[in-house]
């Protein structure tokens, strides 16, 4: 018996299947490709190239969207701090599950803050969570404003957007980092999908053994 958050009297159910056991059914490591960066920077292109190249390869993966899970799971949730905070946390722990699923979970969202990003690490083994940085400058991600966000608050009309009145603080110690190139904006979609698919492959995670 123990107490946990807010609940009281509730127990840890341990299942005869494991993670181990449903790795080995899906011939992979369970893990988290957590990918962050200001709105604009690649992140979702970046996670569906992904998902698609280890779809391709008969990899099982999944993809938590920032903007798809406000639709449901953090519906209830704003933008102040403490509610980006909180939808952070719910993200990491169901990205947790598809992990100990034995699944690949791409999770893709701006998570300015280190300390949450970092919490939602420490839910995991180290190397099983794969902080990727969308390494795109605030001039590039303004410039494209595909949702035309930036331009709502540059006029005052959004207020505490990330990267205008709100801080993005860079991870400092990522596993993966992907760069403008010299004369261009962003990597392909493919060519950014197979510098994280081959990080996987060397770690491993392509194999349950």
């Amino acid at each position: 018996m123990s107490t946990v958050g807010n609940s009281t009297n509730i127990f840890w159910h341990e299942c005869a299947v494991g993670k181990i056991e449903r790795q080995k059914l899906l011939h992979q490591k369970g893990c988290v490709v957590w990918i962050t960066g200001l709105s604009g920077a690649g992140k979702s292109t970046l996670a569906c190239s992904v998902g698609r190249e280890l779809h391709s390869r008969g990899k099982l993966a999944y993809v938590l969207d920032g903007d798809n899970l406000r639709h449901g799971l953090n519906k209830d949730l704003g933008f102040k701090a403490e509610d980006r905070a909180e939808n952070i946390r719910r993200v990491g722990e169901v990205a947790k599950l598809f992990a100990d699923a034995g699944l690949i979970c791409i999770a893709s969202l701006i998570s300015p803050y280190r300390r949450d990003r970092d919490a939602c690490r420490s839910l995991l083994p180290d190397n099983n969570f794969i902080e990727v940085f969308m390494n795109t400058s605030l001039e590039v991600c303004e410039e494209r404003d595909a949702k035309g966000l930036y331009k709502l608050a540059r006029a005052g009309k959004i207020k505490g957007f990330t990267g205008i009145d709100d801080p993005y603080e860079p991870p400092l110690n990522c596993e993966i980092v992907i760069h403008q190139q010299k004369g261009e904006h962003c990597p392909t979609p493919s060519a950014m999908a197979g510098q994280v698919v081959s990080y996987l492959e060397d770690k491993g995670f392509l194999h349950e053994n």
